[in-house]
């Protein structure tokens, strides 16, 4: 499903198999230089590949052509209706140019914009918003959205490939998450263009990251997109990308900085885990290393249940301990789990490897055994999986079975053809 055609915007590949790349826009007037600088350099330290700039006026170009120069990432000028913006834009230097035939004033201008752009070796990202569609597909979009929303995709990218232009990516938003859903699975099935994907006027912090997880998130895993915008209400335009980026990294498309684990708490808990993670997740922020970093509330489950994190703690009352790939580090005092664990990262990243004090790392594990045997009656899913196989072991010796897995050969892993399996395309193996 990955889009087979690729674009460069900038010098960032987009589609044909590039690793997903991750945009924000601009929330100030493009023609502050000042402001718009700053939103441009705070996106790009929070992990943006690309920034798109509002140019709704003259004076917005002439700021843009400053800022196009200075910006550390790439700059896509944001058009609409004014097809002569977009053409200033291109002379400007924006490194890509959003437009929607639907409004900039018809085909001829459309034209115009496509041949300005040619020439001067820029691409284009053709948008299509639900709120924005031709007029002869509004009884269609009253029927079935999320066809009218494909089909006005499919007429501008006939279109634009009637003037014999190919180097664009496309675009087709909706505030509804099912609509946008389907309406990208439909026109990815009928374009190879490259897809920008977002969820439009998603939302609030809170809810619209939630709406675009779900919505892209979905799409993503399914192979399909190219490029990602998080559209949210704030004026803080890196907020975005951070969010982009959890989601690139929860489906492991992208690795960016750390990984934080953190169990839900229970009955349990027996320190203040919310503000341990608070500061862990906080202090995270300064590490570009992928680590995966795991906050586990109880001793008993914790070191299993976060087995593959790098580094972890798992605490108890008054004590805690460090672990590193589900082995002991050391105990430490609760109120020092903290800055013992970043003692123990710091120290890892130093030497390219886990350092491992054997001496504490045996006092870790009788503290981590005598915990375990203090909650011996709890039924953890570890205990309850032990009970199960001493069951069957019990009932094999009385009945003259052959004991479970006892010299049974191990089960080969069966490896799916990539057409066969049901992650087919689904590209998570990008770096």
């Amino acid at each position: 499903m990955a889009s087979k055609r690729q674009i460069d915007v900038g010098g960032v590949k987009i589609g044909g198999g590039a690793p997903v790349a991750v945009q924000s826009m601009t929330k100030t007037e493009t023609a502050d230089y000042d402001a718009t600088m700053r939103q441009i350099r705070a996106i790009a330290e929070a992990g943006g590949d690309l920034v798109r700039c509002a140019v709704p006026r003259d004076e917005d170009v002439r700021a843009l052509e400053r800022i196009v120069r200075e910006s550390p990432i790439p700059v896509i000028a944001d058009i609409h209706f004014n097809y002569t913006l977009a053409l200033k834009a291109i002379d400007a230097g924006a490194h890509c140019i959003r437009i929607n035939p639907g409004n900039i004033g018809g085909h001829e201008k459309t034209r115009l914009v496509v041949d300005r752009a040619r020439a001067a070796g820029v691409p284009m990202r053709i948008g299509v918003n639900s709120g924005s569609l031709p007029k002869h597909l509004h009884e269609l979009e009253r029927e079935d959205p999320v066809e009218a929303l494909v089909r006005a995709a499919v007429e501008y990218v006939e279109l634009i490939e009637s003037l014999d232009f190919h180097d664009f990516k496309v675009s087709i938003k909706s505030t509804s998450v099912p609509n946008t859903i389907a309406s990208n699975r439909l026109l990815a099935e009928r374009i190879e263009y490259p897809l920008h994907l977002g969820i439009t006027e998603a939302g609030t912090k809170w809810s619209g990251s939630l709406k675009s997880a779900v919505g892209l998130g979905t799409l993503l895993a399914d192979g399909i997109g190219d490029t990602i915008r998080i559209s949210l209400s704030t004026f803080h335009a890196e907020e975005e990308v951070k969010v982009a980026w959890e989601i690139l990294k929860a489906l492991k498309l992208r690795e960016r900085g750390p990984v934080l684990i953190a169990c839900p708490t229970c009955g349990r808990l027996q320190f203040d885990m919310d503000t341990v993670v608070a500061e862990i997740e906080e202090r995270l922020r300064h590490y570009d290393e992928p680590i995966e970093v795991a906050v586990l509330g109880c001793a008993v489950n914790g070191i299993g249940e976060a087995s593959h994190a790098d580094f972890g703690i798992t605490g108890a009352k008054n004590e805690g301990l460090i672990f590193a790939h589900g082995k002991p580090l050391r105990k430490v005092p609760q109120e020092r789990l903290v800055d013992e664990l970043f003692a123990e990262i710091d120290k890892s990243i130093d030497a390219g490897r886990v350092v491992v004090d054997q001496r504490r790392a045996v006092e870790g594990a009788a503290w981590l055994e005598r915990i375990e045997e203090e909650n011996a009656g709890e039924l953890t899913p570890e205990r309850i999986a032990a009970m199960e196989a001493a069951a069957a072991t019990d009932d094999a010796l009385a009945n003259g079975k052959s004991l479970p897995m006892a010299g049974a050969p191990t089960a080969k892993r069966i490896a799916l053809d990539e057409d066969d399996s049901p992650t087919a395309g689904r590209r998570f193996t990008r770096a």
